[in-house]
């Protein structure tokens, strides 16, 4: 396991990393996740195999520090990972980034554009979503008052969440998953779509075939980014189908 500072009070942003040749590949997780968790499998297949590969965990999340005085926004999400991608010595990285880790990805591009060569995005959040009690994900998080959600309102959304994304979530600390998931839901300034179309660099967006056509497709096309829809999978692609994640995410890194 590699670690980093990425905060004046010492708080270490720590991955595991996969030897292999450059540029590197970053994998970045969701909310509530951890990338050893999400991408070993995928990371280690023939098709992905042999490049220099960080499994890296976000400040707040799985394996890194759980400091309660960072206000966890992506734009500090993003500048902690190039800290932690600097002292790596990482440039030009080809990332790979799901959900809630898409939404950081797209910040650290246009914040850091020397650390970012490509970028595949895993269903990521692209647009402001209304919080909602009750809802799964982001948008039930976000619905509690910090401190409501420090007093009792975890144990709600743990109950919601089921079992699999709890044995992740449970090793995020409650201040990160709270305050990211409330900056997730406002969106960004600019907003990250706009970001995304603006980067200038290779982008794909990999999404649910079943979810159905992404909203804004034609426009995110037009500008470049490539919406490659994925077979027999919800949310956490990588997970449900494996190979055609590998199948997509080689591609996307070859066009």
């Amino acid at each position: 396991m590699r670690t980093a500072t990425v905060t004046a009070g010492g708080d270490q942003i720590r991955w595991v990393e996969l030897p292999g040749e450059d540029p590197a590949r970053v994998y970045v997780h969701g909310l509530g996740a951890t990338s050893p968790a999400y991408f070993t499998e995928v990371a280690v297949h023939p098709l992905l195999a042999g490049r220099r590969s960080l499994l890296i965990d976000l400040l707040g999340h799985g394996l890194s520090d759980r400091p309660t005085d960072v206000d966890y926004t992506l734009e500090s999400h993003a500048d902690a990972l190039a800290r932690a991608l600097e002292y790596a010595g990482v440039g030009g990285a080809e990332v790979i980034a799901h959900s809630m880790g898409g939404s950081v990805a797209i910040v650290l591009a246009t914040r850091h554009p020397h650390l970012v060569s490509r970028l595949v995005l895993v269903d990521a959040n692209l647009d402001p979503i209304a919080p909602v009690r009750g809802a799964n994900g982001s948008s039930g998080i976000a619905a509690y008052s910090e401190e409501d959600f420090l007093d009792g309102g975890w144990e709600e959304v743990r109950d919601q969440a089921g079992p699999s994304w709890w044995s992740t979530m449970r090793l995020t600390g409650r201040e990160a998953l709270h305050r990211t998931a409330t900056h997730l839901v406002r969106d960004t300034v600019p907003a990250l779509r706009e970001q995304l179309v603006d980067l200038r660099i290779p982008r794909a967006y990999l999404l649910p075939e079943a979810d159905g056509p992404l909203p804004g497709a034609d426009a995110l096309t037009r500008a470049g980014v490539s919406v490659v829809p994925v077979p027999d999978c919800g949310h956490n692609i990588m997970l449900d189908n494996p190979q055609a994640f590998v199948r997509a995410t080689a591609a996307a890194l070859t066009d």
